[in-house]
């Protein structure tokens, strides 16, 4: 059984709907992928969240850092915060130097997606820098291939790299935006093809 994990931070829905499309393409491989969307904890006191009108998913189960060895792949989704990660994406993972420490990461397989508020919000350098630490974790870094041609529509404002599916949270007049259809094929098309990856060395580790 191939396991991966989608782990998440949303604050309006925008990346959870794209964490649930990336699960729903890891699962499309075959019976032998099990995909879970988990999301790390909130930072922000529930009063605060709830005045801003953060979106409670009190329906998905928050992750805990020892658990990440038990996946063979773990797709990391967080809004862009100044072209970065967000904090609580960020906090939970500085808090696996334990991990580190023993090399309990290397070898799995890695992916990240995002969302902005505008089209230039720093999808790329939010992803890429992600990647850093999943480098320095030892994993095996996996993106959005080209040979998904929907990141290359030019008929439509849309996300998506060949670093990994993103979406774009805002209409451009201030109202919220909701991922498109282009999208989310997208995150399922990076999700199948994580798991695709991860299955492949998974099968390669036992004959080895």
């Amino acid at each position: 059984m191939t396991k991966v994990l989608v782990l998440y931070y949303s604050s309006y829905g925008h990346i959870e709907a794209m964490a649930h499309a990336m699960a729903e393409g890891a699962r499309s491989l075959g019976g032998d992928v099990e995909a879970t969307t988990k999301r790390v904890p909130e930072l922000v006191p529930e009063s605060v969240a709830r005045k801003a009108g953060y979106k409670q998913a009190h329906d998905v189960p928050v992750a805990a850092v020892d658990e990440l060895p038990g996946y063979d792949a773990i797709v990391l989704g967080t809004p862009t915060r100044f072209g970065n990660m967000a904090a609580q994406m960020k906090n939970f993972l500085d808090q696996a130097g334990g991990l580190w420490a023993r090399d309990a990461l290397v070898g799995k397989v890695g992916s990240v997606f995002t969302s902005t508020g505008s089209q230039h919000g720093g999808q790329e350098s939010t992803i890429l820098s992600t990647h850093t630490v999943l480098l320095h974790l030892g994993m095996v870094v996996v993106g959005l291939p080209y040979s998904f041609k929907g990141q290359m529509r030019m008929d439509e404002i849309t996300g998506g790299s060949p670093y990994g599916a993103s979406t774009l949270a805002d209409d451009g007049q201030g109202g919220d935006r909701q991922p498109s259809v282009n999208e989310l094929d997208a995150a399922r098309y990076q999700g199948r093809h994580v798991a695709r990856v991860a299955r492949a060395l998974g099968l390669a580790q036992a004959v080895a």
